[in-house]
């Protein structure tokens, strides 16, 4: 390993030995001072930041091209870190109200940032697996962190079992693509194909193997059909370990499907297109139809985001266009970057909420919100607006440049499923305003000012960016010139 290989990577290397060095010191730390682990995780994690935004201008490869140091990764790991900070603050107050406050969880949650950024960076689909596999087992454990609560250890075992079957299909798909091109390297298989006419069997072999991929990481996305696990795991699972699950894994899959299909795959865009198209209409369509029947907020913001990995997909499709290629990777960063704000802001407000053996968390929970905590409640409904797709919220824009794509990319269809499904989409997205406001009732809300702060930063992040979209569309498509 040369210096500029350590280099690519060294907000990587950085967040390992903080984890472990939190590790140590929380041995050390009693048990009713555990803020300062969570002070020492926050504090590695904005040290990471800025190494990941010094970056920025320096693009560059490590590892014989296995790191890819770019826009697209600078973009995304910023992501994945400010998640991680939001989750470090929402967590706190809530694991100590559980009396599960022990320190493990701060480390595990970076660990899984690690990975998550191992799929930005990658530039080979055995780095692809790692990161998978490194952004995947500290959830397992997260998702069980409320043991001895059985909801809890179900919603681990299930997420577990599912989630290493998925990695079977991408390791499967792997495998399947090396021995179609005789390589790893995503640019090295475009260069594979390009180089000669594959046999029948071995363009046979190529395909398989890349849908095996979309498919493990569909589970990752929560795409239909690969999206059984979700409300189970967002319903069992300790809130703030469910809100930044939500918001890390989904990013995280839709880096390593956009890798592996702009650089790996743009050959085999013909016979994929209708594979995407059809798991788009799906998602969009199930995700949104299935969230109406939820009393639950979590069951609801599950389905929720099966539907928002819909949304993503519709750019997705576009991927074979080169006309669009460059747009549609900027919306779909655009979007991650709205729906971020927006569902950490939410689940700020449900880990204020719940309570032990998941109580605290169904739709009459909100009743009469908006007079015990009006500002938490104003928050809310912006937040329930963004996702619905309100004009002056960030999250209109990032459904209109979605669906621009789509339009532009020749997909009209699929634009028009997309607006109607965000359509009915309004409807439990509004019955939680509804819920706040009109309706009487005593809600149990243990407000915190770390929750809060979450809360009205991403609130004030949606309505405020929402009236630069350009500009913000233009810095994610800055980040793209880079793997153009």
């Amino acid at each position: 390993m040369t210096l500029n290989d350590a280099l690519t990577i060294l907000p990587v290397i950085f967040l390992v030995a903080w984890a472990m060095l939190v590790l140590v010191a929380d041995l050390w730390i009693p048990r009713n001072r555990k803020v300062w682990t969570a002070i020492l995780a926050a504090l590695g994690i904005v040290a990471a930041m800025v190494l990941t935004l010094r970056q920025a201008n320096a693009p560059q490869t490590g590892f014989g091209g296995m790191i890819e140091v770019d826009g697209f990764a600078v973009f995304l790991n910023i992501i994945f870190l400010f998640s991680g900070l939001a989750g470090t603050a929402i967590a706190f107050d809530f694991l100590k109200r559980m009396d599960i406050h022990r320190g493990e969880y701060y480390v595990l949650m970076i660990f899984s940032i690690v990975g998550a950024m191992l799929l930005a960076y990658a530039g080979d689909l055995i780095l692809i697996f790692l990161g998978i596999e490194l952004l995947s087992i500290p959830l397992y454990v997260l998702a069980g962190f409320a043991h001895p609560q059985v909801a809890s250890e179900e919603s681990a075992l299930k997420y577990f079992l599912l989630g290493t079957f998925a990695s079977t299909f991408v390791l499967f798909g792997i495998a399947l693509l090396y021995g179609a091109t005789g390589i790893t390297a995503l640019r090295g298989i475009v260069d594979a194909v390009k180089a000669g006419s594959p046999a029948p069997y071995t363009n046979m072999m190529l395909l398989t193997g890349a849908g095996f991929l979309i498919g493990g990481l569909g589970f990752k996305v929560a795409a239909v059909p690969f999206h059984a696990w979700t409300p189970d795991v967002y319903h069992g699972a300790p809130a703030p370990v469910t809100g930044f699950m939500s918001v890390v894994a989904k990013a995280a899959g839709f880096a390593a499907l956009m890798r592996v299909l702009f650089i790996a795959l743009p050959s085999q865009s013909e016979t994929l297109t209708p594979i995407l198209w059809v798991l788009a209409v799906l998602t969009m369509v199930v995700g949104n139809v299935v969230a109406i029947a939820q009393n639950n907020l979590k069951r609801m913001l599950a389905y929720s985001s099966i539907a928002n990995a819909g949304y993503l997909l519709m750019a997705l499709v576009t991927y074979g266009n080169d006309a669009v290629r460059a747009d549609s990777l900027a919306s779909m960063l655009f979007y991650l970057l709205a729906y971020a704000l927006a569902s950490l802001g939410v689940w700020a407000v449900i880990t204020m909420m719940e309570r032990q053996e998941l109580k605290g968390t169904d739709f009459i929970d909100l009743a009469g919100l908006g007079k015990r905590s009006p500002l938490v409640a104003a928050a809310l409904a912006v937040l329930m607006l963004s996702f619905t797709g309100v004009p002056l919220t960030l999250g209109f824009w990032g459904k209109f440049y979605l669906f621009r794509t789509a339009i532009q990319g020749g997909f009209i269809w699929l634009a028009v499923i997309g607006l109607l499904t965000s359509l009915v989409s309004a409807y439990y997205y509004l019955r939680v305003v509804v819920m706040m406001f009109f309706r009487e009732g005593e809600p149990d809300l243990k407000y915190n000012f770390w929750g809060g702060m979450v809360l009205f930063f991403s609130t004030l992040c949606i309505l405020v960016l929402s009236f630069f979209p350009g500009t913000m569309f233009g810095l994610a498509s800055q980040a793209l010139l880079l793997i153009k």
